[in-house]
């Protein structure tokens, strides 16, 4: 495969861009225009992805077809050969050319989803599963587990920076999928498991867990890939609960999820519950969504919007009557990402519950490490350590003044980060002329003492009012706390 440049770039030079765009939309006419020839690339491009027959002849100089047939990639009938997965190229982090084995016409749904009523199928990559490998914190460790493994693509992955692997699925399709997933990939074989959550790992610790779980919300667990198979967000909250007898000192547990918004209950309240005692922990709400639009999200990613009518509205009126009985009026989706720390064990542990649905730079992984280890460090600091500190502003930060043109001064100033989670904050003229001249020479106090001399306000009342706000761009990665001489902080950027 790799001789014919079966590859993504060689897709990308075979397909051209628009077509290439349209493939990933799950739109294939175009793809199909641009691989009438009759090399190689053409020929894999036509079986595996847009899943059309190919002459016997075509595929004989393609393919080692003997040993295809005997392993059941394809099948042959009449003088063509048609495949019986999808064998998806997908380009990893370093340029590393990889293969993602999936269930046909699983690999990348479009706007009308996957389509399919079949209880064990196994998808390929989506948007869910390039989110959280991209979330994923990328450090060495020894042991990483991917949990509900799918097609293997976070095993594969993980495989790059952890001496040992371990892939669970209760589907054993998808224990299978993920072994062809690694072995193309040239990637080391993981242990892999059968079984539901944690039960096959019970009594083992990893330093690093993911998990792209069946997070949908449904009134049962008709499909394996998506639905839970317990009543509400109870599947999610089970993970996260438990997660924190899974990890090692230090180790990190990460989902996507989704969770209830509830009549009469904060969300942030909720999410909070669910955070393992001994661990930290930063979850963030990327999108809402009201229960009709949910519902009607994963009618259509089944192909129930396709059925009888009748049919359809059956199945809709059972979303609805799931959400009201549990007083559910909303559903949200996003990361988990819990920690286990010495600070939490000892019972002050750093939860933070926030909604940010703007964009975000990815791979988001080294923002991961620096939120957490910015959290070590303010739980260590009172306000007389932090004014004793040095802060350097963090790179590619930004200050934007707002206000009428030709007027003196600025209604106010905003600072913009251009990585990463990409936050705005507003800050006062103190906290911009802080900001503007942190290079990590001085320090906050003797900082903050200038501005006062130069403003013409109380040194000592500046001084006792300023360092909640120091504490919100630290925490927000706006300023790095830095040891004068050695440079930032270690995780911090």
């Amino acid at each position: 495969m790799l001789a014919a440049a079966f590859t993504a770039d060689g897709l990308l030079d075979l397909l051209g861009a628009p077509a290439y765009a349209a493939l990933a939309r799950a739109e294939t006419v175009p793809a199909l225009r641009a691989t009438r020839g009759d090399t190689a690339l053409d020929t894999l491009v036509r079986l595996f992805l847009l899943q059309r027959p190919v002459p016997v002849e075509r595929a004989v100089e393609a393919l080692p077809l003997a040993l295809c047939l005997a392993d059941g990639w394809v099948r042959e009938a009449a003088g063509e050969v048609r495949a019986t997965v999808d064998v998806r190229p997908y380009g990893g982090p370093e340029g590393e050319d990889w293969f993602i084995v999936s269930d046909l016409g699983c690999a990348v749904g479009g706007a009308g989803g996957i389509g399919s009523h079949e209880e064990g199928v196994v998808l390929g990559v989506g948007g869910a599963s390039t989110t959280l490998a991209g979330i994923t914190v990328r450090t060495p460790v020894a042991s990483a587990l991917d949990l509900g493994t799918g097609s293997g693509i976070q095993a594969l992955h993980a495989a790059q920076h952890a001496t040992r692997v371990t892939a669970t699925d209760l589907n054993p399709r998808a224990l299978d999928f993920t072994r062809l997933t690694l072995a193309l990939s040239g990637a080391a074989p993981a242990d892999l498991r059968e079984g539901s959550l944690f039960e096959p790992v019970a009594d083992e610790t990893y330093d690093l867990i993911v998990s792209n779980p069946p997070f949908v919300i449904s009134p049962g667990a008709r499909l394996t890939y998506r639905d839970g198979g317990m009543g509400g967000d109870d599947l999610c909250r089970t993970l996260v609960q438990q997660s924190g007898d899974r990890l090692n000192d230090g180790g990190y547990a990460q989902f996507l999820a989704n969770w209830q918004h509830v009549e009469g209950e904060e969300w942030q309240d909720r999410l909070r519950s669910w955070v393992p005692a001994d661990c930290d922990a930063w979850i963030v709400q990327r999108e809402v969504q009201d229960v009709t639009q949910y519902a009607e999200l994963w009618l259509r990613d089944s192909g129930d919007h396709r059925s009888d009518p009748a049919e359809y509205t059956a199945r809709y009126e059972a979303w609805l009557d799931e959400f009201e009985a549990r007083g559910t009026t909303a559903v949200g989706f996003g990361w988990i990402t819990v920690r286990k720390s010495a600070a939490a064990v000892a019972g002050n542990p750093s939860i933070v519950v926030e909604e940010w649905p703007h964009s975000i730079e990815q791979p988001l992984g080294p923002a991961v490490l620096a939120h957490f280890a910015r959290q070590d460090y303010l739980r260590a600091q009172d306000d007389a350590s932090l004014l004793a500190g040095h802060f350097v502003l963090a790179e590619e930060v930004v200050q934007e003044q707002v206000g009428l043109p030709g007027a003196e001064d600025p209604e106010h100033v905003v600072l913009r980060q251009h990585r990463g989670m990409r936050r705005a904050t507003k800050v006062d003229s103190v906290g911009a002329g802080f900001a503007g001249v942190c290079d990590g020479s001085l320090p906050a106090g003797r900082i903050l003492d200038a501005i006062a001399q130069l403003m013409g306000e109380d040194p000592v009342l500046l001084r006792d009012r300023t360092p909640q706000a120091i504490r919100l761009l630290v925490e927000e990665g706006f300023l790095e706390p830095v040891t004068p001489g050695a440079g930032r902080a270690e995780g911090t950027a």
